[in-house]
């Protein structure tokens, strides 16, 4: 049976991970880290993250703004040591099913151009770029640019911002979160607004009340 519609394909890799001291746990953690990253996120895929092959992983979602806020979430529920470069393709989404057991093939734009996207993140250099593509050029250097400033913006950030960014995105207040790391409520916020965080937060709520709109808006 073979089933088509537009989603955004996500496609996964971990950077650098032949210089990790524990490559598999590694492996392990990210698609840990998906299913986290949904759950804060609120956000239910069409196929949750999955190892594919070697260092690769895949997920699908429903539309580009669920896609982005996961990707936001990420990095900081990752391990520390362990980044992930990402190619978020929108496009149509072909499942064929081999037979009784489940076993499948997925095809269709999304992938490929999941795929080109990936390797736009890869000619970047950062670590852990991400990279979006639609078919609409409007779209895609729009939320091309959305995801690269994310980029910018979760890079900088050190680790006590990782996490504080992670609660506050999970619905903690500043006053909670502030308890939890055992610091002023203003050193919270002016943490967030120093690193640029407090503007990730802002753009997740927007995305949150976009998403799901239309078919790809």
């Amino acid at each position: 049976m073979t089933t088509s519609n537009q989603v955004v394909a996500v496609i996964a890799d971990i950077v650098g991970s032949r210089t990790l001291g524990d490559r598999d746990a590694a492996q392990r953690a990210v698609p840990e880290a998906f299913a986290r990253a949904d759950r804060l996120a609120g956000v239910s895929p069409v196929r949750a993250g999955w190892p594919t092959v070697g260092d690769e992983f895949q997920a699908v979602y429903r539309t580009w703004q669920d896609a982005v806020r996961v990707t936001l979430r990420l990095p900081a529920v990752l391990p520390e040591q362990v980044r992930l470069r990402l190619g978020l393709g929108l496009g149509e989404h072909r499942v064929m099913e081999d037979d009784a057991a489940g076993h499948r093939i997925e095809d269709g734009t999304a992938w490929y151009r999941a795929r080109e996207a990936i390797e736009t993140a890869e000619a970047r250099g950062a670590h852990g770029a991400t990279a979006f593509l639609a078919e609409d050029a409007d779209l895609t250097a729009a939320v091309d640019g959305l995801v690269l400033l994310q980029d910018h913006v979760l890079g900088r950030l050190k680790a006590r911002e990782l996490r504080l960014l992670r609660a506050l995105l999970d619905g903690a207040t500043q006053a909670e979160a502030a308890r939890a790391e055992k610091i002023s409520q203003s050193a919270v916020s002016q943490a967030m607004s120093r690193s640029g965080a407090t503007r990730l937060i802002d753009l997740d709520a927007a995305l949150a009340s976009s998403s799901g709109a239309d078919g790809t808006a």
